[in-house]
């Protein structure tokens, strides 16, 4: 199942100038996946990219029935200071993924790495967006590197 999984990972904040056309190169990355056997994509539960990509796994899903949106989330109360409307689009992609688990019961210092590393290790392909030299996103892609996993970037 590894070889058939997809990931996302991003920086936190897209441009808002950039937002359509990152959501259309995605979406594009995706469905030439799907045309090379992927079936699984998995994402971790976050604001901006995961849920753009999220989102479109779920609009792809009625063209490609065979599809299936994976939301491997960090902990339970991961929404804890998210705004009311982040929250109901954050319910609305849970309520219609295919499964969701989470890597640790509550917010802990590590609890983020832990499902980032979770989706690299089941996975064979990350699509990312990556912009910036350090933090999270750079970390999480430098181990999908290290372990072997082909990487896309739309933000080239």
């Amino acid at each position: 199942m590894k070889h058939q999984t997809c990931y996302f990972t991003v920086h936190r904040k897209i441009p808002p100038e950039q937002y359509d056309d990152i959501a259309e190169r995605l979406r594009e990355n995706i469905i030439q996946l799907i045309g090379e056997g992927v079936r699984y994509f998995g994402a971790g539960g976050a604001l901006g990219y995961d849920t753009m990509a999220a989102q479109a796994i779920l609009l792809l899903k009625p063209k490609f029935p065979q599809i299936k949106l994976i939301l491997v989330l960090p902990c339970q109360n991961q929404t804890r200071g998210w705004t009311e409307k982040d929250i109901q689009i954050y319910e609305d992609i849970k309520a219609n993924c295919d499964k969701f688990l989470y890597t640790s019961q509550e917010y802990s210092r590590g609890c983020m790495q832990k499902r980032n590393r979770h989706l690299v290790n089941h996975s064979s392909v990350c699509i990312c967006y990556l912009t910036e030299q350090s933090g999270g996103t750079t970390y999480t892609v430098n181990y999908a590197k290290s372990r072997g996993l082909r990487i896309i970037n739309v933000a080239d």
